[in-house]
């Protein structure tokens, strides 16, 4: 058994999203269009008068169930791309989802990297960021995060910086993945380190908080080929704590 079961045990909600009363350029809707092309998301354009304008909303079953402004998509993944969190420009602290990206949850993506693309593989970046906000605004509970190769922890300024921050913090944080990085002597972060299977192939960020608190978020992908990735995020504490006593026990 690998971390794969759980992607082939995931469910696919029907949700779309509604782009309302749209004002701003056309090129940001065509970059929304690409961002989930080929995804299990739809998108379409609608003009309703007793709405305001530049509305992104989700809809599932005919029912609205989260909405945000175009404008906050655009700030946080349409305009952006990922040398913004790999180098630090964006802060901890800064990262935002908007709700109309936190509602897809569930949802099975399957992304392309650089340079096949340019944006999908950011929105599991994106959320990986939140995740890691989670565990920092919470200081307390425990965070596990795959890298593949845990060199990546030096390498990549941004990501050194969130870790040493949360290093910082109560938060009980695990890393995994092939060997290249230890932490310094006064580290209280746990390294775990292997060439098995879901150590090379799996990009997972699991936050639990201690028992009986909210806020259990997980995000697993699995790269299916060269810099090809199948996953998906769920706020789901059962679905949640099952992953992490996975991920406990077999790495």
């Amino acid at each position: 058994m690998t971390l794969r079961r759980f992607l082939d045990d995931a469910d696919t909600p029907d949700r779309s999203l509604v782009v309302i009363n749209r004002r701003a350029p056309e090129p940001v809707q065509q970059m929304l269009e690409k961002m989930f092309d080929g995804q299990p998301v739809s998108i379409e354009e609608v003009d309703i008068p007793t709405e305001d304008d530049d509305q992104v909303l989700v809809v599932e079953d005919e029912t609205v169930i989260a909405r945000s402004p175009l404008r906050e998509l655009q700030d946080a993944i349409l305009t952006v791309n990922s040398d913004l969190f790999i180098t630090g420009t964006r802060s901890l602290e800064e990262i935002e989802l908007p709700d109309a990206l936190k509602e897809l949850d569930e949802l099975p993506f399957f992304l392309r990297g650089y340079p096949e693309s340019h944006s999908e593989k950011l929105l599991l970046i994106l959320v990986s960021r939140y995740i890691e906000r989670t565990a920092w605004d919470h200081q307390c509970g425990t965070l596990r995060t795959s890298f593949q190769s845990l060199d990546r922890i030096e390498d990549e300024i941004g990501t050194n910086q969130v870790y040493r921050r949360l290093d910082d913090s109560p938060v009980d944080v695990h890393v995994y993945g092939t060997p290249g990085w230890e932490p310094p002597p006064e580290s209280t972060i746990t390294i775990h380190a292997g060439y098995e299977q879901d150590f090379v192939e799996s990009w997972f960020v699991v936050y639990v908080p201690p028992e009986g608190e909210d806020g259990h978020v997980a995000l697993l992908a699995l790269e299916d080929g060269p810099n090809e990735w199948s996953g998906f995020w769920t706020y789901q504490p059962d679905r949640v704590l099952e992953l992490n006593d996975y991920i406990t026990r077999r790495l």
